[in-house]
């Protein structure tokens, strides 16, 4: 009896809604895992190519950046273009065009080419993740929206040690192309998936001939009533306006800034760290931090999925205890010698910054419901990849002159104040408008 109004559906309706909810959820989280191959590659390079080039670090830093503004700058439009003309032939291009992108590069003597080819790759990566999260909301209703963009996010992760492992295994199938291989042989998997996604993957109830689910949360019911007053009332670009006069929503704005500042300051660097403080070997460096991109893998998927079972109106008591975390966590680190307990706190590091990261994509959900999730995930991931590329244009130079102690003072003090921000936005939080 309790499923004949499960979420409006018939016990039947329902049974079939779940099963496609989820074939969707896994055909784009382990597509969208495969697309880090075409997009963490360059970073598993880096000290190839600075070791058979003569880049300096400084050069490199720039290189990796264009992709962050230019990732970035496409999450601002692709989120809302997604809802507007569909979501599925965003993914699709995705695939397509940072492939291509990728096989050119390879390809490639000069820096200049490398930077802009790796702005182009910025952009049309970024026309996967928000449509794939609008899609995403439309699958899995308010109480669960946690779970669902955290497992997806927890793919992306884990596809950073995919990209890790594509990469080794390039430069062990075609040693002679050096660091040429790691833009050429991971393009196969996103490819691949590629296909198996278009087999079992539909975008929404409608293309399977079931009605839109009816939400349950009363809070969330009620903010995406308003949503969809929204859309009715206004122009396509409105929901911008709506979401800025949003005074929490530009909080959690700079949340994801400071959580992408973070997040690819420790991914970016923390492979080089190894080989210029420790004498470690490429090999080495790259291998000492696959614990990262596995800490953040589960840290995305635990934390949000536990903010639906006991705050799924309040997500931001689970930001502070993260932010406060990782703040402490990668200060030690910084502190002691490589080990068991280095490699430790590089897993609880990435653990508790990807898992704030998370965060932003439940409550993208939360903020905009299925009117214009999109939107709202295009906006934090703009915020998200301007941190990220803020420290790709500035860690570079300050390893030059300030060295690693000033690194890590700026990711951990920037998680601080991240805790301090989300403090500020929690303060009445289920009174007021999500």
């Amino acid at each position: 009896m309790e499923d004949q109004k499960k979420f409006g559906y018939t016990p039947a309706e329902y049974r079939k809604f779940k099963i496609y909810a989820w074939r969707f959820l896994l055909g784009f989280s382990f597509l969208y895992m495969c697309i880090y191959c075409c997009r963490l590659n360059l970073a598993s390079a880096m000290p190839m190519m600075m070791e058979d080039e003569g880049w300096t670090t400084a050069q490199m830093g720039l290189v990796t950046g264009t992709l962050f503004w230019t990732y970035g700058l496409g999450h601002l439009v692709n989120g809302r273009l997604g809802e507007v003309f569909g979501s599925n032939r965003f993914v699709i291009l995705s695939v397509i065009l940072t492939c291509a992108a990728n096989i050119i590069l390879g390809f490639q003597h000069s820096i200049i080419v490398i930077a802009i080819l790796w702005g182009f790759n910025g952009y049309f990566q970024s026309m996967a993740w928000s449509p794939g999260m609008s899609a995403i909301i439309k699958w899995w209703p308010g109480d669960t929206r946690g779970f669902a963009t955290g497992f997806a996010h927890a793919f992306s992760g884990a596809g950073q040690a995919v990209c890790i492992l594509a990469v080794t295994l390039a430069f062990a199938l075609m040693p002679d192309s050096g660091w040429r291989a790691a833009f050429w042989i991971p393009c196969a998997f996103p490819l691949i998936m590629l296909v198996i996604y278009l087999l079992v993957a539909k975008t929404s109830p409608t293309n399977i001939g079931l009605k839109e689910y009816e939400e349950d949360n009363p809070l969330k019911k009620e903010q995406e009533e308003a949503m969809k007053k929204v859309k009715e009332e206004h122009g396509p670009l409105y929901p911008y306006f709506h979401l800025i006069k949003n005074w929490k929503f530009i909080i959690w704005l700079i949340v994801a800034f400071i959580t992408g500042l973070a997040r690819y300051g420790i991914v970016t660097w923390i492979p080089l760290y190894f080989i210029e403080t420790f004498d470690a070997d490429i090999k080495s460096g790259l291998m000492s931090s696959l614990v990262i991109p596995l800490g953040m893998a589960i840290g995305t998927l635990v934390v949000p999925w536990l903010t639906d079972r006991f705050c799924p109106n309040n997500r931001l008591p689970a930001v502070i205890f993260s932010g406060l975390a990782a703040g402490i966590i990668t200060w030690v680190f910084f502190m002691i010698q490589p080990g068991i307990l280095a490699e430790a706190l590089l897993f609880f590091a990435g653990f508790f910054i990807y898992a704030i990261n998370g965060l932003c994509w439940a409550y993208a959900g939360d903020v905009g419901g299925r009117v214009f999730a999109g939107t709202a995930a295009g906006m934090l991931d703009f915020a998200a990849y301007m941190g990220a590329g803020c420290q790709a244009a500035v860690f570079g130079f300050i390893l030059l002159g300030g060295g690693w102690t000033t690194i890590f003072v700026t990711i951990s003090g920037g998680l601080l104040v991240l805790v301090v921000l989300a403090l500020i936005a929690s303060r009445g939080e289920n009174k007021e408008k999500i």
